[in-house]
């Protein structure tokens, strides 16, 4: 999600409280740390979702459209896959003794979320008939890592869509009887999740409707696996709720109400993850902004937008600033655009500007693609028909794509809570951002800032517990050295090298038990720890 949507969002969230809506404050808005991250990926000016995971999440740039692996990994390679699996910020708070949770909208082994857990040569292979039958042995779908390996099987709590990737092919969907599951091998994996956490004895819980989100009792639950849809959960706007800070308000009536909004996973969550005193991980994803773009559709990706405001703020209703560490960024930018001739204030956000072109004489949205479904010949107002206000008002593309790219621009970062301020400002490689976490909660390589006996004034030393921060950041693709271990690795400058200068003269209160939230708006990362000590730090170096 790109500036354009944020700023876009604002104004509809203050235009719904009947304001004109331009001063308006998203919750991040208010946050006192704001960065910009460059989205590129190791082979690719314009970034991908899967490999831009890998960044934000593990910390190394990646090729376009694997997973988990850093630049050694090749896309559809299993054999690339097997020395190139990198570690994510999960693995970290595992390590350190934290819960973690994962809640989006998008299926659970889509390429934002399957970053925390997954290693693939291939974002697509979610299930096993994705994955070619020669490397089924070798290289397991992402679907299966999630159920039978490290980290996936430890996560607390589960929750979004994509219930045909855990289904056998032979199996009806419970809720869509007319479609089966997709997995060849014969397994369902929901089952073999709850069955797993049985014979280890924990109290775990898989459930497939709100109703039975309703009325889970999360003291009784410490493992939760949440499949709500066969594949990505409904659009807000599906859900019958105009997303608003009051929920409820702004319901229409199409009410289909089938899946739970974001915000009731994220309670349900947190009142899980906190009752770890070790803190927690948490990420929260508002995955269909970035599908509602793709569409050319402004209204559901602006209302997605909002509805991932409004879980950050039911999120904020049971978290410490104090003790949380909060960031909202995104995984890439979008060609959506936003702008108008003299168009006065006030004016409808997903309207047509006041003023017609100048040279064909016709009307046009104040937001429009750069490439999509939108383009038309002769040019339309929206494309498909509809009023421009419409939920489904497809807006003008300049050129024409069935589903419209990604934008390649750096996109913003918000954080707040400990050492925020510090941490998160200029422009960033994206994979500076995990490191940044971790320095923050102490967590993988930064373990030892936060123990009484060690020198705080002096640079930090880099431990080998996770991938250095000298990789994080990928400039000349095909320069690689052998490191200790004799894996080869990428050699490239980074902003979390030594090279990037600490910064001097800034005294911090640090934390030794950081939460931490992660809302990708995409997304949301919520970091936690319970205990927070009085020690003082001048400089920092990552």
């Amino acid at each position: 999600m790109s500036l354009t949507t944020a700023t876009a969002a604002r104004i509809l969230r203050g235009q719904r409280r009947g304001q004109s809506g331009e001063d308006t404050d998203l919750v991040w808005d208010t946050f006192p740390a704001v960065a910009l991250a460059k989205t590129y990926n190791v082979d690719a000016q314009t970034g991908e979702s899967s490999a831009c995971a890998t960044a934000l999440l593990c910390g190394v740039k990646a090729r376009y459209e694997t997973l988990g692996l850093d630049a050694t990994g090749r896309f559809n390679n299993c054999a690339s896959a097997v020395h190139s699996k990198v570690t994510s910020l999960i693995d970290w708070a595992h390590d350190a003794g934290k819960s973690s949770g994962i809640v989006t909208t998008a299926r659970i082994t889509h390429a934002t979320p399957a970053a925390l857990y997954a290693h693939a040569p291939s974002r697509y292979w979610e299930d096993d008939s994705r994955v070619p039958p020669t490397v089924r042995r070798d290289c397991k779908d992402i679907a299966l890592q999630l159920v039978e390996n490290e980290p996936g099987k430890s996560i607390n709590v589960l929750m979004g869509g994509g219930r045909r990737h855990f289904l056998p092919n032979v199996t009806p969907d419970p809720e869509h009887p007319n479609r089966e599951g997709r997995r060849l091998d014969g397994r369902n994996l929901a089952e073999d999740w709850a069955r797993e956490k049985k014979k280890r004895h924990l109290r775990a819980q898989y459930i497939h409707t709100r109703e039975q989100l309703a009325k889970l009792d999360p003291r009784n639950v410490d493992y939760l696996l949440g499949l709500f849809e066969y594949s990505h959960m409904e659009f807000n706007a599906e859900r019958g709720a105009a997303a608003d800070t009051e929920e409820g308000a702004g319901a229409t009536g199409n009410a289909k109400a089938e899946d739970p909004s974001l915000a009731d996973m994220t309670r349900v969550a947190l009142s899980i993850l906190t009752k770890n005193n070790k803190g927690f991980f948490l990420l929260l994803e508002g995955g269909r902004i970035d599908h509602a773009h793709h569409y050319n559709n402004p209204y559901r990706a602006l209302d997605e937008t909002l509805e991932l405001e409004t879980a950050l703020l039911a999120a904020l209703e049971k978290v410490n600033p104090a003790e949380t560490l909060i960031v909202v960024t995104a995984d890439h930018g979008h060609v959506m655009t936003f702008g108008g001739q003299a168009t006065p204030r006030g004016h409808p956000i997903l309207g047509s500007d006041t003023v017609p072109s100048d040279i064909d004489g016709l009307k046009y949205t104040t937001l429009l693609y750069g490439t999509g479904p939108g383009h038309s010949e002769p040019r339309a107002l929206p494309f498909n028909g509809t009023l421009p206000l419409s939920v489904d008002a497809v807006h003008a593309a300049a050129v024409p794509r069935q589903w419209s790219t990604h934008g390649g621009e750096d996109v913003p970062v918000y954080a707040l809570g400990p050492m925020a301020t510090v941490l998160f400002t200029g422009v960033v490689e994206q994979s500076y951002i995990p490191h940044a976490i971790a320095y923050a909660a102490c967590l993988a390589h930064h373990a030892r800032r936060c123990v009484d006996s060690f020198n705080y004034t002096k640079p930090q030393i880099k431990l080998p517990s996770c991938v250095p921060p000298e990789v994080s950041s990928v400039s000349a693709a095909d320069e690689t050295r052998n490191d200790a271990s004799g894996r080869r690795v990428i050699v490239a400058s980074s902003v979390m090298s030594d090279e990037r200068g600490t910064r001097t003269s800034a005294t911090v209160s640090l934390q030794t038990d950081v939460h931490f939230i992660f809302a990708f708006y995409a997304f949301i990362l919520l970091i936690h720890n319970r205990v927070l000590n009085d020690m003082y730090y001048t400089g920092v170096s990552l």
